[in-house]
């Protein structure tokens, strides 16, 4: 699915119409309630197993990030090689969260959710399957990181309860070489880190 502004990739839908948007044509507004376009789905949670759910999570990462390898809290992550929990409504995927253990803490590592699905409880939903692995093995938080510039990103973990606690500046423009341009054209440098204490 296609931006509707340019042929790049859709990773989000616009709130008010619902067309699908790149990050670059992705624009920061407020918006009362009774504008955002709530979604419903009728979808479940499983653990990926089969390989065919491992090549969609593939293509997944390739549609939101351009490239299979994701650095986060200084690792280098395949993300279709790790555990994943995917969101299936009927027989299509239309979201995934793949995470990594550490010795105290859990990282999510990544989260997609297709642009039509959006705003319909699957990333929360997701995360919390997340959260309960992470409490069933004994870890005491649930990490994660964003860009700078994905804000979307950051009210959403603020708002299942993570805090930012560091932030490495210029990380993620050393790994690609150069400042991209990300949502609402704002630069793309820096990796903000954010946890969850699990009691």
């Amino acid at each position: 699915m296609s931006c509707k502004h340019c042929n790049s990739q859709a990773v989000y839908a616009c709130n008010v119409c619902g067309k699908p948007l790149c990050p670059q044509h992705a624009k920061l507004r407020t918006l009362c309630p009774a504008c955002l376009k709530k979604t419903t789905l009728n979808y479940t949670i499983v653990k990926a197993k089969t390989k065919r759910e491992k090549e969609k999570i593939r293509e997944f990462v390739e549609r939101f990030w351009g490239e299979q390898e994701q650095l986060t809290f200084d690792k280098r992550f395949i993300v279709a090689e790790l555990p994943t929990y995917i969101a299936r409504e009927k027989e299509s995927i239309v979201g995934f969260i793949s995470f990594a253990e550490t010795e105290d803490a859990t990282i999510i590592v990544a989260l997609g959710i297709l642009p039509q699905c959006q705003n319909a409880g699957v990333g929360k939903a997701l995360i919390k399957k997340v959260e309960a692995e992470t409490k069933r093995l004994s870890k005491k938080q649930l990490l994660v990181s964003t860009s700078n510039d994905d804000l979307p990103a950051l009210a959403f973990y603020q708002s299942l309860g993570f805090q930012i606690y560091e932030v490495k500046p210029d990380i993620i423009a050393e790994k690609h070489g150069k400042i991209i341009k990300g949502i609402s054209g704002l630069p793309v440098r820096d990796e903000l880190r954010l946890r969850k204490i699990i009691p």
